[in-house]
């Protein structure tokens, strides 16, 4: 083998292949990288694969040329029968002409020709060529035909062993060129046959000369082989047999010599390898400029989320949210007017007013949870729609992203269950409020003072506590807000004393925030379904470079 064991080139073709799959799986968002990721699928699953597992499949041995170059006749040489028409028509080819032994059809098929067409190539089965190489004769590169073309570069991407022929007018036009470079960079091992050459020996060199010189400037090693005009054997359709006898000779070796083909096809794939190197790289700097976009879109809707997050956590915290009947309600419950009277007296005097003062069978707890529920949830729903908004209109306006938003039409508003989502924490919070009270409040003197109110009264005061802050202010400022807010706190330090109430307030605050916080989260979790999973793109460009590198470190030639 040359320079790399049979098992370390599987290996690397299964990574490469992997990999390939992965990127294309992450859903470029740009038509060039799509192109350019599909087209590494595909050249790997149709070519580079099937070589991979049988290194020594069948041989594939390419005749490219421009028109009337004579490949037909060169063709026919090899074989030693007329197996591909000769003729004054052009493109005379106008399918591959495959000759190979029947039992290699069904694997060239499958393997290094397959996705062709069957009106492409056309298959010619000799029980006389041995099993394993195949003569493949390509439609001309020049023609007016521009299927031939693709057809034949195709088949360049197939080959195993590529024969240029040309004529002594014709080795410089620039279209049969344009082939040879895609040989050059696969790496593909080339002859070259300067048909129709000049009977002087003289001419012949310094043709020759010029081929030589032309085929260095393009970077390729090659062996040439000169025919002189007119050397056909009698009926035309065959050349002498001698004037191309290297290349007879090498079509042999490759017949009789399985240790040559194996050789022959390590290389070709190696130079197949090689040569994906830079498209590899492409692919690679692709997935790259998409994680620097994904990574910018989950900035755009991080922000989007915790702007709302923070305005709605302000609305609370200063409970600017809160209806002002559900307070009144609570500071008619509380009979404020005695209670300011109470609180000049003493806290002594509030607490030995708490039973007076404090109605329970009238105690508005449902009026007030329900109102605080649906006003909490109303706030909640403002900002995450405003959140879900802005989102969506910097999203859709990004790149590649227009499309994909327009057709996710719910991204543009809260998830269809945000009110059911919420309104559940919600209520689960105030039960918890509930729980700790029972919980923090164990001592029997606290329970007691507030005994005859029972618990999910206290939990509202609680709850209430959560949203109202005196902030430094008297029983004489004005508003409902105010006055309710220091009501609350005086009661709840009577009831509890000051730490209890702090600590039960600060807690019940910070289980509201995660509430909020997870169910913003989640909202904002849905825009990730259009981007591919975080960091995935980054790593698939990483692993990809490594890999180019391995390629292009490659030996591709003896």
């Amino acid at each position: 083998m040359i320079g790399t064991a049979p098992g370390e080139l599987r290996a690397l073709v299964d990574r490469l292949e992997r990999l390939a799959e992965r990127r294309l799986a992450l859903g470029p968002r740009s038509e060039p990288a799509a192109t350019r990721a599909r087209q590494l699928v595909d050249h790997l699953h149709g070519h580079v694969r099937v070589r991979a597992q049988s290194l020594d499949a069948p041989l594939v041995v390419l005749l490219v040329g421009p028109t009337g170059a004579g490949k037909s006749t060169i063709f026919n040489t090899i074989v030693g029968r007329n197996a591909s028409p000769t003729g004054v028509l052009r493109p005379t080819t106008r399918s591959a002409v495959v000759l190979a032994h029947p039992t290699d059809r069904e694997g060239l098929r499958e393997g290094a020709l397959a996705g062709m067409s069957a009106g492409s190539i056309r298959f010619v089965a000799d029980d006389e060529v041995p099993p394993g190489l195949a003569l493949v004769d390509t439609p001309d590169v020049d023609s007016v035909e521009h299927a031939n073309r693709l057809l034949a570069d195709r088949l360049v991407e197939a080959a195993d062993l590529a024969v240029f022929v040309t004529t002594a007018t014709r080795y410089a036009d620039r279209v049969p060129w344009a082939v040879l470079e895609r040989v050059r960079d696969r790496g593909l091992p080339l002859m070259v046959v300067v048909n129709r050459m000049p009977p002087d020996d003289a001419d012949q060199a310094e043709i020759l000369s010029d081929v030589a010189r032309l085929m260095a400037e393009a970077g390729l090693e090659t062996e040439f082989i000169g025919v002189r005009e007119g050397d056909l054997e009698a009926g035309g359709d065959r050349l002498a047999p001698a004037t191309i006898r290297p290349l007879i000779d090498e079509v042999g070796r490759l017949r009789s010599d399985r240790e040559a083909r194996v050789r022959l096809a390590a290389r070709a794939l190696m130079g197949s390898l090689a040569g994906l190197g830079e498209s590899v790289e492409r692919v690679a700097d692709d997935a790259d400029h998409e994680a620097i976009d994904v990574d910018a879109l989950r900035r755009a809707a991080d922000r989007a989320y915790a702007s709302g997050l923070t305005d709605l956590e302000q609305e609370v915290r200063h409970g600017t949210f809160l209806r002002e009947e559900a307070l009144r309600h609570w500071q008619t419950f509380v009979g404020a007017d005695q209670i300011t009277r109470f609180f000049s007296e003493g806290i002594g005097r509030v607490r030995g007013a708490i039973q007076a003062v404090f109605r329970p069978a009238t105690a508005p707890v449902g009026e007030v949870r329900a109102a605080t529920t649906d006003d909490l949830l109303a706030a909640a729903r403002l900002q995450a729609a405003e959140a879900a908004r802005r989102t969506a209109t910097t999203w859709s306006d990004w790149p590649g992203m227009g499309e994909a938003v327009s057709a996710e039409a719910d991204l543009w508003l809260p998830t269809a269950d945000f009110d059911d989502r919420l309104r559940g924490r919600l209520e689960g919070w105030i039960d918890s409020i509930v729980g700790d009270i029972q919980l923090r409040g164990g001592p029997k003197r606290t329970l007691a003072r507030g005994g005859t109110l029972g618990v999910n009264v206290l939990g509202t005061g609680v709850m209430l506590a959560s949203f109202l802050h005196t902030g430094g202010l008297t029983g004489a400022e004005i508003g409902v807000a105010a006055a309710t807010a220091f009501l609350n706190q005086k009661l709840l330090s009577a009831l509890f004393g000051e730490a209890a109430m702090t600590e039960l307030v600060t807690d019940a605050r910070n289980r509201l925030q995660e509430l909020l916080l997870t169910t913003f989260d989640e909202e904002r979790a849905r825009f990730d379904r259009l981007l591919p999973p975080d960091g995935a793109l980054q790593r698939v460009a990483d692993d990809l470079r490594s890999v180019a590198t391995e390629l292009q470190a490659l030996p591709t030639s003896e």
